[in-house]
């Protein structure tokens, strides 16, 4: 395997070392193969948010696997998973699966294109929505006009029309938008960015970009492949009270298989293949298993189930925010409810040169470390974000809390 692994950050470049090689999940530890078990808040990037090996989860795919794993037809699971989509998230009158969130955001921006006949996309600074050519951009300056690809092997065609702006920043936006509006097929953005840290959107950012895309028409699509399903049934949206016009969903929705969804207003899904004109297909799209182990994840998610983990994740973030000042240390945890990164400053981070600026690779990967000795696994990389499910319990975040703030006793 290229690097030993199958998608970077798992390389343990960013914090050095060897990455680990797992073994099994049970609840909330991981096993590696020397035996050694941690308590995992990485939780498979954030699907794993009923814990590793639910037993519902479990016993469903067992049964499924009975029956066969894939049949290239439509099937019963596929029908149940999307009516319950449907009716939660208020963007989603219509949806269809594929297998990732990056083929889910791939997909969405070629309906927009296809629907507005416009070709210019909007994104923002560190908000990360796949692999895919079109996706991997960011501003050079604070105005952008013309995006550089952040990967090499991605030809300046395929980003000509990528527009990326920073986040939070109203002026810019709005600048933007008033002038190349004719052009612009879609705005798409994590509504709580997790892949640059955890970001809170500013609501009037939020309001101006609803207001500027009903204005012009352009299709405005919620990344909700981390976020969605996180902290309530209707999904960040709900909590913001804003709602697009398409919605890009993953993780949580395949219970810890590969996943991803996009969906929106009747009108503009009509456009899609077989009703329309607009194409995409996939071979395994809709997996009658990985329909039943996101249904079997969706249905335990009770209002009780989500008041109980946002309540933990809360009362962690704001004591541990507290020892952390006690320490006097340079660091604060920012969080959405149970999605939560460490900053190394004490203010709050607005956008992606916030987010740069108040990382350390250094701290980060001796912090790291220090969990990993101590029985915990964290993302190994200093912007991602880490996670708490409904199997955490009040002892093992206190144990995590503990831990962070004796790191930064140390460090002083």
């Amino acid at each position: 395997m290229v690097g030993g692994v199958n998608s970077p950050v798992r390389a343990f470049n960013a914090v050095g070392g060897n990455p680990l090689i797992m073994e099994k999940g049970q609840a909330v530890k991981l096993f590696d193969t020397e035996g050694r078990s941690y308590t995992d808040y990485c939780l498979s990037w954030g699907a794993l948010i009923l814990g590793h090996a639910h037993p519902d989860v479990v016993k469903t795919v067992q049964n499924a696997v009975k029956k066969g794993v894939s049949y290239g037809t439509t099937t019963k699971p596929e029908i149940e998973i999307a009516q319950f989509i449907a009716k939660h998230v208020p963007s989603i009158d219509m949806v269809r699966f594929v297998n990732s969130g990056t083929e889910a955001t791939m997909s969405a921006i070629r309906v927009a294109r296809g629907f507005t006949k416009r070709n210019k996309i909007v994104k923002f600074d560190g908000c990360y929505h796949g692999h895919s050519d079109d996706l991997l951009a960011m501003a050079g300056s604070g105005v952008a006009f013309l995006a550089t690809s952040s990967s090499k092997g991605i030809p300046k065609a395929h980003i000509q029309d990528t527009l990326s702006l920073p986040f939070n920043d109203i002026h810019t936006l709005t600048h933007t938008i008033e002038r190349h509006h004719k052009d612009i097929a879609c705005v798409i953005l994590e509504p709580v960015p997790g892949n640059m840290g955890i970001i809170n959107p500013n609501k009037d950012f939020l309001k101006t970009l609803r207001a500027l895309t009903k204005k012009y028409n352009i299709v405005l699509i919620f990344d909700e492949v981390m976020s969605g399903f996180r902290t309530n049934l209707g999904c960040a949206q709900t909590d913001l009270g804003i709602i697009p016009d398409m919605t890009c969903l993953g993780k949580i929705i395949g219970g810890g298989f590969p996943v991803g969804a996009y969906g929106g207003r009747k009108d503009i899904m009509k456009h899609l293949s077989p009703l329309g004109n607009i194409y995409q297909a996939g071979t395994f799209s809709g997996s009658p298993i990985v329909m039943q182990a996101g249904l079997a994840t969706l249905k335990n998610l009770t209002p009780q189930a989500y008041k109980n983990l946002n309540a933990l994740s809360d009362d962690f973030v704001t004591k541990t925010n507290d020892l952390l000042k006690t320490a006097k240390a340079s660091a604060h945890l920012a969080n959405y409810k149970s999605m939560i990164s460490i900053r190394f400053r004490t203010n709050p981070v607005s956008n992606y040169t916030d987010a740069r600026n108040a990382s350390s690779d250094k701290i980060y990967a001796k912090l790291f470390h220090h969990l990993l000795r101590e029985g915990i696994y964290w993302p190994p990389a200093d912007l991602e974000s880490f996670f708490v499910s409904t199997r955490h319990t009040s002892k093992d975040l206190s144990h995590l809390s503990g831990q962070i703030a004796k790191f930064f006793l140390k460090l002083k």
